[in-house]
């Protein structure tokens, strides 16, 4: 499981590489040698067998495929003009698939029957819709006897995967911008679903409630998901605002890691991280923010009236399972959601030719042809190069920055020395300055210092004399042990509380390194020093007032004094926003030998850092904030939601625009300065990440920090298709029997690379010379003439044609780049280009070289 606290990032993906956390980088078999493994088919799935027959204008359509909901199938087909057709989005209320769907899983059982004959086996999924093919318990001989049938594409071993606000909307502009261009926040998003894929959802949360607003509004009539009912997950749990909530854990159960009493098999969510999120992308406006009995503003989500569609895959014990989460986009996208979300990461690089090629980026690869819009998490891995977790170019990928409000509070010395920590807490009363006392100097009958690292870290009140600590500040460590939740603040507070202290500081213990720790609510005063150089200053000045005794060495009187001062208010900057030091990073690895492929990740990097958002009742995964109703978290996880929330306000403006040109729209109207007008940073370590900070490119935040308001009204989009993408994979070398096994279509010659994609980037892993690169934008707008103004990377001379351009709107127009390397270099290097209208509109796409060639090896 990707940790979303920011804090525990390198620690804990440490030792999911080394397969230390439950269902880590490998596959776990059976005892009797069997494993889960994936099993695609070559005959066509429900929605691709739908399209073809709408392509050839099949007249068993409707006989085909009977039942539910109608509408014609937009776009796409012979009626639309060729200017128009690529913004169409192929999918409109598509019918439930009945007879195809049925048929599907029949040749899927009589092929296992067939070829497993009197052999044990356990078929735990169906998949019908995206992709046809099975998710099935078997020995690695029968997978290879699978293998070896002719209707059979592609076996593949099942693999694990991880998960990876108040103030973000006013940060973003909504308030001023995109809410009011959508008619306020009371109909931002409405008729948009959002379809979650995380560890489920919190019902009774006020920010999912329906009954907040007299405004009546319906479930969307495209969506046809159901909501589960089980005893954690009663009937009557969706609404209006939540329309749907499934739960898929079969590979998980058949694996024996499933822990029922408190992964829980229903929609409900034990964890936390799934309420948050969803929170984020659509929870409701205005919902009071309490934490710890103090006030902090009002949340809302990006999108507030978006409806919300979860689909549970990830679990608090062990993370989850590629089949489980393969399942659950098959369904949201049969279900007909919008928009789908992933906070999710693979636990390792997917084997084989090519990052793209696994199965859950394969069944996002259909999701975007049935015009589902797919955001996901880059991972909390940087800030390495290469470290990128999501890598196919269709889908997008969010990476994380700071906003502009921080919570700081602090501690001063005696000495007048002042020490910055973190910690949702009041301050002491007043002036008034209070003894330091740290708990191992307090233990009843005036015992040595304990060798239990839980009675320096406050977890024990039973062993503290409370009369030597009664009205003084209880100094804790903040140990390894907190971060792997071992120790939590709150059993601190309480043995602070129960020995009657004045507040509590906790210092950073010397062997964490590397950690960025978040505000902890707390309901006394109180501070986590987060720095180990500030930590030493501390515990230097307390052991220097100390006075022991010269026989025994014990303490006999505190000479430290502090006063503490709170960090309930919060401080706003003008360095933000900044690309957080944990977001992960490009070049995007094309393979698993770390080649550079010619694609931009991440796309954007949006708000990831000290993120309030809903929290559930039954929440494990933050102690700190366990039994309260909302939490402050960090990492990509929270970045990838704000996105999908904004993509949702962009589907309701542009209802006919494609997955692409939603990407498009985000992506070439982001920000490249913080609120100073200066360049957007990047943290590049884990200890002291300001202080190693450089300006950010574009493989630290792609192509910028996400702006919701220009991105409603883009002008230009760049777009492409289900078919450049199929034609991107068959340029890959190799690749011919492997893109057919996935798609079921065989390749033609195809010398397509991901720089001939017509994406709003452009990047080139090697620049053997000279190379032409075109791009089409499409005007989304009125009439209009723009300027096409560039930035050559450094090693790189470029003409661009044309220069300029009258567009009418629904119209296209063909720019040609000519790249030439004009010396020998195997860094990056980054410059950019800009179209700039004459009525305001402006796109501006990053123009990234890695590596140049002048001279040919020959």
């Amino acid at each position: 499981m990707e940790d979303h606290r920011a804090a525990a990032a390198a620690f804990l993906y440490a030792l999911t590489v080394l397969g230390v956390l439950a269902g880590g980088a490998g596959v776990r078999a059976f005892e009797d040698g069997t494993a889960v493994y994936i099993v695609t088919m070559k005959q066509a799935p429900v929605f691709h067998r739908r399209l073809n027959l709408e392509k050839f204008g099949s007249r068993v359509a409707t006989a085909v495929f009977r039942g539910g909901g109608g509408g014609g199938g937009g776009g796409g087909g012979a009626g639309d003009t060729p200017t128009t057709r690529v913004l169409r989005k192929p999918r409109q209320g598509s019918p439930k698939p009945m007879n195809y769907g049925s048929y599907i899983v029949h040749l899927q059982n009589a092929l296992l029957k067939r070829t497993l004959r009197g052999e044990h086996y356990i078929k735990l999924y169906s998949y019908r819709y995206l992709i046809n093919g099975f998710a099935v318990v078997i020995t690695p001989l029968q997978a290879d006897n699978l293998s070896r049938r002719k209707e059979v594409a592609n076996v593949m071993l099942d693999y694990s995967v991880r998960t990876a606000t108040t103030h973000t909307p006013e940060f973003l502009g909504l308030p001023q911008g995109a809410w009011v261009q959508e008619g306020g926040p009371q109909f931002a998003g409405q008729g948009v679903v959002v379809g979650l894929i995380d560890t489920g959802i919190d019902p009774t949360h006020p920010s999912f409630a329906d009954d907040l607003s007299t405004d009546s509004y319906p479930v969307p009539a495209h969506y046809s998901g159901i909501c589960e009912v089980t005893n954690d997950f009663p009937s009557g749990s969706c609404n209006r605002k939540l329309v749907g909530a499934r739960h898929f854990a079969a590979s998980a159960i058949t694996r024996g890691v499933f822990n029922a009493s408190q992964d829980l098999a229903s929609p409900s969510d034990s964890d936390g991280h799934g309420t948050h999120t969803a929170s984020i992308a659509a929870g409701n406006h205005g919902i009071p923010v309490v934490v710890a009995g103090h006030q902090f503003g009002n949340a809302s989500g990006m999108a507030p009236r978006a409806h919300i569609a979860v689909y549970k895959a990830l679990y608090k014990s062990f993370g989850g399972f590629a089949a489980d989460v393969v399942a659950a986009i098959d369904q949201a996208a049969e279900d007909n959601v919008d928009i789908i979300s992933l906070s999710i990461t693979p636990n390792r690089r997917p084997p084989g030719l090519a990052t793209f090629f696994n199965p859950i980026d394969m069944a996002l690869l259909s999701a975007v042809k049935a015009g589902i819009f797919v955001v996901q998490a880059a991972g909390n891995t940087g800030p390495s190069p290469k470290s990128m977790s999501s890598y196919s170019p269709w889908i997008f990928t969010v990476g994380a920055s700071a906003h502009d409000r921080v919570y700081s509070n602090y501690v001063v010395l005696g000495n007048n020395l002042t020490i910055q920590g973190v910690g949702l807490a009041p301050g002491t009363d007043g002036d008034c300055m209070y003894t330091l006392v740290a708990a191992p100097h307090a233990l009843k009958n005036n015992t040595v210092s304990p060798t239990e690292m839980s009675l320096g870290e406050c977890q024990d009140s039973s062993r503290l004399d409370a009369d030597l600590i009664r009205g003084k500040i209880l100094v804790c460590s903040y140990s390894i042990r907190f971060v792997l939740g071992l120790s939590s603040v709150k059993q601190a507070l309480d043995t602070a509380n129960n020995v009657s202290a004045a507040g509590v500081i906790f210092y950073l213990d010397p062997f964490v390194l590397g950690f960025q720790l978040n505000p902890t609510p707390m309901r006394m005063p109180g501070l986590i020093i987060p720095s180990s150089d500030d930590s030493k200053v501390f515990l230097t000045y307390y052991n220097d007032s100390l006075v022991r005794d010269e026989t025994s060495g014990q303490v006999v009187s505190f000479g430290g004094v502090a006063k503490i001062l709170g960090g309930l208010n919060p401080n706003y900057g003008n360095s933000a926003p900044k690309v957080m030091f944990y977001s992960a990073r490009g070049p995007d690895p094309e393979d698993n030998s770390l080649s550079n492929a010619d694609i931009l990740k991440p796309n954007l990097v949006a708000p990831g850092s000290s993120i309030w958002g809903a929290w559930s009742s039954l929440g494990l995964d933050s102690a700190e904030f366990a039994g309260e109703s909302f939490a402050m978290l960090s990492g990509t996880s929270m970045a990838a939601p704000h996105v999908a929330g904004l993509a949702a306000l962009i589907k309701q403006k542009f209802p006919s625009f494609s997955p692409v040109a939603i990407a498009s729209a985000l992506s070439t109207t982001t920000t490249l300065s913080d609120r100073q007008g200066k360049p957007i940073m990047a943290q590049r370590t884990y200890s002291n990440p300001d202080s190693t900070q450089s300006p950010a490119t574009a493989f630290d935040m792609g192509n910028g920090f996400v702006n919701a308001t220009a991105a409603l009204d883009p002008g230009l989009v760049f777009d492409c298709s289900y078919d450049d993408f199929f034609s991107f994979l068959c340029g890959i070398n190799g690749s011919s029997p492997v893109v057919t096994n996935y798609t079921g279509n065989s390749c033609m010659a195809s010398t397509m690379t991901g720089a001939d994609l017509n994406l709003p980037s452009i990047t080139i892993a090697v620049l053997n010379q000279t190379r032409t690169i075109t791009r089409t934008v499409t005007n989304v707008a009125a009439d209009e003439s723009y300027t096409v103004s560039y930035s050559a990377p450094y090693g790189t001379a470029v003409s661009v044609a044309p220069t300029q351009f009258s567009i009418p709107g629904g119209q296209k127009q063909l720019v040609t780049f000519v790249v030439n390397a004009t010396m020998n270099s195997s860094s990056a290097s980054f410059g950019n280009v800009g179209f700039y209208g004459d009525k305001g509109h402006r796109a501006i796409i990053p123009f990234s070289v890695i590596s140049k060639v002048v001279y040919s090896s020959w």
